[in-house]
């Protein structure tokens, strides 16, 4: 599942094989921008924004997100991919190398000056240059009565959090992921989310729990009905969220309160 620290290692490994090339192919196979073609132009940098992927090329941006099921991949020129051509929404071509942005939930192009209209409205992004961590506090206690899982998923307050560190925080922080934001202690529970996602941040295995072992990565997150790694309780599991977007929620009875 793509997270923060999913996206900025998939731009760190765009950025090493696009910037500073010639574009001698661009497509993008989605309607709106089909007619689009920045053949000719140079890829200066490509940067994440807490969950989104920037390609800053020429004077425009391309805007993508991974949602669920999107990745970018990156193959040698004539090189066979590795997933179905159909599930191509993004083909950038240089000399060197092509890179392909496959099942993208979000594909757009925009020019330069635009770019905050897509990315503007997100909180302070773990990973990114301007990681604030008192705004990021202010952001969360800003909506005191929400529950402290669905504020830390709401990426106008912290960009980057998705549904695992979302889980693994609560449990690690041992409150309840029901409990209003004006109940929990936010300064440690925003630094915990920060070290999480740095320690993550150059790997593809995610783990919250110190162990790279399949199936000892996390603590809660995608163990329901399974005993709590800590005290042998049963974990509860269950769907919490707002506006028709719940999210998979997995606690400890015992360790979160």
């Amino acid at each position: 599942m793509p997270e923060g620290d999913t996206v900025y290692k998939t731009a760190q490994l765009q950025d090493a094989a696009l910037a500073g090339h010639v574009l001698t192919g661009f497509e993008l196979r989605v309607p709106r921008f089909a007619t689009a073609d920045l053949t000719g132009e140079t890829v200066l940098e490509v940067v994440s924004r807490g969950k989104h992927l920037l390609h800053r090329i020429g004077g425009f941006t391309l805007h993508t997100h991974l949602k669920m099921e999107g990745a970018w991949r990156t193959y040698a020129p004539g090189e066979t991919w590795r997933r179905p051509a159909y599930q191509a929404r993004a083909v950038l071509t240089t000399a060197e190398v092509v890179a392909v942005g496959f099942e993208l939930g979000i594909t757009e192009l925009l020019r330069r000056e635009d770019e905050d209209d897509a990315v503007g409205h997100l909180g302070p992004d773990l990973l990114g240059p301007d990681w604030d961590a008192e705004l990021a506090v202010a952001r969360l206690a800003s909506h005191p009565d929400d529950p402290i899982f669905v504020a830390a998923l709401d990426q106008r307050n912290l960009a980057g959090i998705g549904n695992v560190y979302a889980n693994e925080l609560c449990f690690l922080r041992g409150v309840l992921p029901t409990r209003p934001v004006s109940t929990v202690e936010l300064e440690p529970f925003v630094d915990l989310a920060e070290r999480m996602l740095r320690a993550n941040k150059d790997r593809w295995v995610r783990s919250t729990t110190g162990d790279l072992r399949p199936g000892s990565t996390s603590w809660v997150y995608g163990r329901r009905g399974r005993p709590c790694r800590r005290c042998g309780t049963r974990l509860h599991g269950g769907e919490l969220g707002r506006d028709q977007q719940e999210r998979t929620v997995t606690w400890c009875p015992t360790c979160q309160r």
